[in-house]
């Protein structure tokens, strides 16, 4: 009984790795905070647990490093802001294949949330 129990608990495990999120590719965000508005564009690889990309937006552009874990997500990117480096972080949750929502924290420049579709 306790084998087919654990054969069972290996087969659950291996179907939630083989149907977790791929957050690789091409990201449009919506983004909404305290000191406005702005769609950056990220360019994300996911390997494994890993997430790293690029950030193009109103802070420029910047290299993206976080991790995936099942549909949970968090990334960070560091950006000069008038002589002081800030570092912003987006976590969030797939929803559904294409779609991403969550929330950012720009440190002492406020927090925020976004929306974003897989291009």
């Amino acid at each position: 009984m306790l084998t087919r129990m654990k054969r069972l608990l290996l087969i659950l495990l291996f179907a939630a790795a083989a149907f977790a999120a791929d957050l690789s590719g091409t990201w449009k965000f919506d983004v909404d905070t305290d000191a406005g508005s702005g769609s950056p564009t990220f360019m994300l690889k996911q390997d494994g647990e890993k997430l790293s990309g690029t950030y193009h937006g109103q802070l420029g552009e910047a290299p993206v490093t976080g991790t995936a874990k099942g549909n949970n997500f968090e990334f960070s990117f560091k950006v000069n802001n008038d002589g002081s480096d800030i570092t912003v972080k987006y976590t969030g949750v797939l929803d559904g294949e294409k779609k991403v929502k969550g929330t950012i924290d720009f440190g002492s420049l406020g927090k925020g949330s976004f929306t974003g579709a897989k291009q």
